[in-house]
């Protein structure tokens, strides 16, 4: 009995021995409730970004300005396309459960997306008297601009983390600051007769209006991937749609960005 105990002593002490040659590899094995060769995205993260976009601006309606002179013309209807580059930053937080990666992001993006939409009509002659018993042929010519200058998107984002890469969703409310103008030429020849009015003289009535920084709200939706390259810096490409609803027309602004960043 004391030769077995003997020799069960000293294979213990021989693995034990063995086991303390061997290297630690606890290290490989990632944050607790992470998948084995997945990124660990948890965390606060900022980066910069470049980017180029499209904005289709619809104007409809009517312009206001001078609406009470001659109500019946004062549209000024139109679709326009303009394309700008842009740049920014971004910061945000990831929360992980094993491949799932949840988080909230704030992203600003600077440009100058400007559209204008104008209509001049042939003038219209008015085959009726007016009130004040002359023939009138009216003209008129107006036109309307926006220019959006910073887009600021809060998002709420989903992904799913795939070894290095983070391919994700995202959605929330939009901010932009713009600014608008509008301006109205009325031109007006009144006789008294209908074949004398084309021809008379010409009395032109003209007003406009600004309006500086206004603040336009929306909403954003899209997709993007991030990689990570080395240490903690990854780059990302993203698309983001971005719509405002109280520009005084409907505005849709699609871009496409690339960027780069540092999770902490």
């Amino acid at each position: 009995m004391r030769r077995l105990v003997v020799a069960m002593m000293v294979a213990g002490a021989a693995q034990a021995a063995q086991a303390a040659d061997l290297p630690d590899f606890s290290a490989l094995r990632g944050p607790v409730g992470i998948s084995r060769g997945v990124v660990n995205w948890q965390g606060f993260y900022a980066g910069g970004q470049v980017g180029y976009g499209s904005a289709d601006m619809n104007f409809a309606g009517p312009n206001n300005i001078l609406q009470n002179v001659v109500e019946s013309v004062s549209e000024a209807n139109g679709k326009t396309t303009v394309h700008q580059t842009t740049f920014g930053g971004f910061v945000g937080y990831n929360s992980q459960w094993d491949d799932v990666v949840l988080g909230i992001e704030a992203n600003y993006m600077h440009g100058n997306f400007k559209g204008t939409s104008s209509v001049a009509p042939v003038p219209l002659t008015y085959v009726t008297p007016f009130s004040d018993n002359l023939y009138h042929t009216v003209g008129l010519n107006s036109s309307r601009s926006i220019s959006i200058t910073d887009m600021g998107t809060f998002r709420a984002r989903a992904g799913y983390a795939m070894g290095n890469f983070l391919p994700y969703v995202f959605g929330g409310g939009a901010l932009g600051r713009a600014n608008i103008s509008s301006s109205v030429v009325i031109t007006d020849r009144s006789a008294a007769t209908l074949a004398d009015s084309p021809s008379a003289p010409l009395v032109t009535y003209s007003a406009s209006d600004s309006i500086g920084g206004k603040m336009l709200y929306g909403y954003t939706a899209g997709i993007g991937t991030e990689a990570m390259l080395f240490g903690n810096v990854f780059a990302r490409a993203e698309w983001e749609y971005v719509r405002f609803v109280n520009a005084g027309g409907d505005i849709n602004i699609n871009t496409v960005r690339g960027g780069l960043g540092y999770k902490f």
